[in-house]
């Protein structure tokens, strides 16, 4: 089932048919994702001032706890792929399965950290007297969904491995479909407060994870592959994903850092931050959509041993890259007058919002192109590179950003380091290694 040699239009034509009917699913499933807080927010909104701060902090803590286990499903989604190439279903279903089991070791051992440590951890986030037995509550109880949490995101990279996206799509929209109704009936009409939310959360979580798993198992048994532990795949899988995580902490740490320095600039400006930084993530899903299709039809070229029709599919992505960022920054520069109302009145956040927005738009282009080629290292099962890569972008932006304030520079200047030099970085050292085609390494498993 190797692809045909990518010399024709059909097979750019192709190309483009496979990137869209993978790409334009995975937006909808990671667009659904943050409306279970939303929901959560607006819901719990109305109990009170206290309770919504304590839900704003235990939420913050409960998607960072989570979203440094984005590896299970990124890691799982390039093996199971490079098995669909090679043609060996049922060991691209085994992989998928072992990454399952581990997002079940790695689940139970966080509620096991957050149960005792809940109070501690409201603290150090800097939670209110008053909002931090709100946040408690909801913590200790939403923690229980962890594990669910972690088996859906292994369980979407088995299916995005399998090439179904959209699968995850229905499986969000129910999903959040059931959270906002629980939520509803259990903080109003059981009249749990915020513990309702929390527990509309946990039943969510585990219906979807339910329902991953009836797929996932379905289609083991269906093929013949085991459905016990295997050790020795867990710790494969295991190591798979060491690197995507120091490569996702890294990130967070870049983010952290802006918003730290973003702070101690005022009012104003921290306002203006988060809200630019809201926008930042709405963009960022659009542009992620392809790097999951990069992550599936790489790893599926890769394991079907043609390198040069991943190289192929690799050139076409960036092209997609680019030119989504060119349309999405043209967008967020015309709707900026319409966008920044929606979120505050205040003249001053909006002086400072102005040029900012100019700066996300300016650099769109770039992050297209960056998120393309991240999922293509991705799919290859590039992660060592990749963590390298990202240690050296948060090297290059962590003191230029702390110094931002110092040399006089305000909210722009500390943009410019985020959307220019950290994802320009990043570019230069993501496209260096696509150019080498070091990454193209073919076979069942990547050596």
């Amino acid at each position: 089932m190797s692809p045909a040699s990518p010399t024709t239009r059909a097979t750019v034509r192709r190309h483009d048919r496979e990137i869209i009917a993978l790409a334009l699913p995975a937006f909808g499933a990671l667009v659904a994702e943050p409306l279970f807080v939303m929901a959560d927010s607006a819901i719990v909104g109305h109990l009170g001032t206290p309770q919504l701060a304590g839900l704003g902090v235990a939420a913050a803590l409960l998607q960072t706890g989570v979203n440094i286990f984005v590896f299970l499903a990124y890691a799982t989604t390039a093996a199971v792929a490079r098995r669909l190439g090679a043609d060996d279903l049922p060991a691209a279903l085994r992989q998928g399965l072992d990454g399952i089991w581990l997002a079940l070791i790695l689940g139970a051992l966080v509620v096991a950290a957050v149960l005792p440590t809940a109070p501690m951890l409201l603290d150090a986030f800097g939670a209110s007297a008053t909002a931090a037995p709100y946040g408690t509550t909801y913590l200790r109880i939403s923690a229980l969904g962890i594990p669910g949490m972690l088996v859906v995101l292994a369980a979407t990279g088995v299916l995005r491995g399998l090439q179904d996206t959209r699968t995850p799509l229905y499986v969000a929209v129910g999903g959040f479909s059931a959270n906002a109704a629980l939520n509803a009936l259990l903080v109003y009409g059981a009249g749990l407060g915020i513990a309702g939310s929390a527990w509309g959360t946990v039943l969510a979580q585990w219906g979807m994870a339910a329902v991953y798993l009836t797929v996932v198992i379905r289609a083991a048994r269906r093929h013949g592959a085991t459905l016990r532990p295997d050790l020795a795949g867990i710790r494969a899988s295991g190591r798979a994903g060491v690197p995507l995580l120091i490569r996702t902490l890294s990130l967070r740490a870049v983010l952290m850092i802006a918003t730290a320095v973003a702070a101690r600039m005022g009012n104003a400006d921290i306002a203006a931050h988060q809200i630019t930084l809201t926008l930042w993530s709405l963009l960022a899903f659009a542009l992620d959509a392809i790097a999951i299709a990069g992550q599936a039809i790489i790893g599926r070229y890769l394991g079907a041993s043609d390198a040069e029709g991943a190289k192929a599919a690799c050139r076409r992505m960036v092209l997609w890259g680019v030119v989504s960022g060119v349309v999405l920054g043209a967008l967020v520069a015309l709707v900026r007058p319409l966008f920044m109302p929606i979120f505050t009145t205040d003249q001053a956040v909006i002086d400072q919002l102005t040029p900012v927005l100019l700066v996300v738009a300016l650099t769109q282009p770039i992050a297209g192109v960056v998120f393309v080629l991240d999922g293509v290292l991705m799919g290859a099962g590039d992660g060592p590179y990749l963590a390298g890569a990202m240690l050296v972008t948060l090297a290059v932006f962590a003191p230029v950003a702390v110094a931002v304030p110092a040399l006089g520079g305000g909210l722009t200047t500390l943009w410019w380091t985020i959307a220019g030099l950290m994802m320009g970085t990043r570019l230069v050292t993501l496209a260096l290694r696509a150019r080498s085609g070091r990454w193209a390494v073919t076979g069942a498993v990547r050596a």
